[in-house]
């Protein structure tokens, strides 16, 4: 039996303020791992904050608007790179608890190549402090694709943990086919799938993963409201009055190998949210019937590879 206690923050970071959300992600982390939780799961960005403003204020896509590359500034100056001391501090809280760490983050480059350009990226940390993977987003989504740059296929593998293989991705990273076979290929067991929230067809995506990948999916979303939008930014009509209101909210959940769930997404909650998999094993069973990266899978007629390595 190899049991897993599961937590996933569902709490808000300190939207654009780096240490602030470093101070809280910690507290989050001290907090999980005195609850008993092995793995500890941030959702998409997390540090510190999914810009979910490119969707609602209306000067976003202008053509070297002022207020837009202040807002984009705002994000760069408080972004994480993976060699630097907020990552280091979470690696250091890893490894003082004991515990695994999935946090997504928005990633600059400190130095050389790429260090105007930001990456939506997440990182697996151990139980020894060391980071085992870091990935990040290959297709910026839509508006995104005003922020982010295009990421690598470095980070799609999976790690080795005691309650088997973990691997990761992020958003409608889901929807695609090749992305979801190599972690397949990979022999997945637990699977983390990180989103801004999780509405209904983000649910089917989660829930399909599971169910192709015969594999538990631990979907992780976020809180985010609308006085969370800097603050520079011209607000809709509909939200300016209504600073409390949600715009992304939650939804986390945690679903089996069969694609049904364990925990049912949890709506408009801020909070650490606690589930166990008693038997992580159990998803091995599933593979009877269907295993995409070996009998259900017909290598002798489909070719499958992809560049691995970090741009």
């Amino acid at each position: 039996m190899k049991e897993l206690k599961i937590a996933i923050v569902q709490h808000k970071p300190v939207h654009n303020h780096l240490s602030s959300s470093l101070e809280k992600a910690i507290s989050y982390i001290v907090e999980a791992a005195e609850a008993g939780a092995k793995l500890i799961v941030f959702g998409e960005t997390w540090l510190c904050g999914y810009p979910a403003w490119i969707d609602y204020c209306p000067e976003i896509a202008q053509w070297n608007n002022e207020t837009v590359k202040e807002a984009f500034m705002q994000l760069h100056n408080n972004s994480a790179a993976i060699n630097g001391k907020e990552i280091a501090a979470i690696c250091t809280s890893a490894k003082q608890h004991k515990v695994v760490i999935c946090i997504g983050f928005n990633e600059k480059i400190i130095d050389g190549p790429g260090s105007g350009t930001i990456y939506n990226s997440f990182v697996f940390i151990n139980e020894e402090g060391v980071i085992v993977n870091h990935h990040r987003k290959l297709v910026p989504t839509f508006n995104e694709k005003l922020l982010y740059g295009q990421g690598d296929a470095a980070g799609l593998k999976t790690i080795d943990t005691r309650w088997g293989k973990m691997g990761g991705l992020i958003c409608w990273e889901h929807w695609m086919p090749l992305s979801r076979q190599a972690l397949h290929n990979e022999a997945e067991l637990i699977h983390i799938a990180l989103w801004p929230s999780i509405n209904q067809m983000h649910q089917i995506a989660a829930r399909h993963y599971a169910f192709e990948g015969r594999c538990y999916v631990i979907a992780a979303a976020q809180i985010m409201q609308v006085k969370d939008i800097p603050s520079i930014l011209t607000l809709p009509e509909h939200l300016k009055n209504d600073p409390e209101k949600y715009i992304l909210n939650g939804g986390s959940c945690i679903i089996d190998p069969r694609g049904e769930f364990i925990m049912q997404p949890q709506f408009d909650k801020q909070e650490i949210l606690y589930c166990t998999i008693k038997n992580t094993d159990a998803a091995l069973k599933e593979k009877l019937t269907l295993d995409t990266s070996g009998h259900y899978n017909r290598s002798d007629i489909f070719d499958f590879s992809f560049n691995n390595r970090r741009k």
